[in-house]
């Protein structure tokens, strides 16, 4: 019992330094971002939550008319499950709080912000968007709760 006890605990430890160094990594690519958004604008003043929760949410008429925004397939919470509208696919949370594997490679975020943004606004995001984008997601911590049925 003694030894299960042990491993749970260095399980849990290790899970908790996991959970940490996403976040550090995402808080990295807010630098960046932010080092990049200056470069394009000076008057950018910082990322802001705020702004990204707006961009997350803003809803884009796409080329076959359809409105759609990252909450789309994100959900409102990005501490919650997706579902890719498309395919039906379930995407993994966007917060790197629930979600450990997300922002920790750089190329991978890149490419899908292309991808996404291209997809969706027709252009690729601006570092400052991106920026707050990733600033947003760091602030949603906790899954919603569902009710049981």
């Amino acid at each position: 019992m003694k030894k299960l006890s042990i491993l749970l605990v260095a399980l849990l430890g290790f899970s908790a330094i996991s959970a940490h160094a996403s976040i550090a990594n995402a808080k990295k690519l807010v630098l960046i971002y932010h080092t990049q958004a200056i470069a394009e604008n000076k008057e950018f003043a910082g990322p802001s939550a705020e702004e990204g929760k707006a961009f997350f949410n803003n809803k884009v008429k796409t080329a076959n008319g359809k409105e759609v925004a990252c909450a789309s397939c994100h959900t409102a919470n990005p501490a919650d499950n997706g579902k890719n509208i498309v395919t039906g696919k379930v995407i993994k949370p966007l917060s790197p709080v629930v979600n450990t594997k997300r922002f920790s490679d750089f190329d991978k975020v890149e490419a899908k912000f292309s991808q996404h943004c291209v997809d969706i606004l027709g252009m690729d995001c601006t570092a400052a968007q991106k920026a707050n984008y990733i600033t947003y997601v760091l602030t949603e911590k906790t899954p919603t709760v569902k009710a049981k049925k």
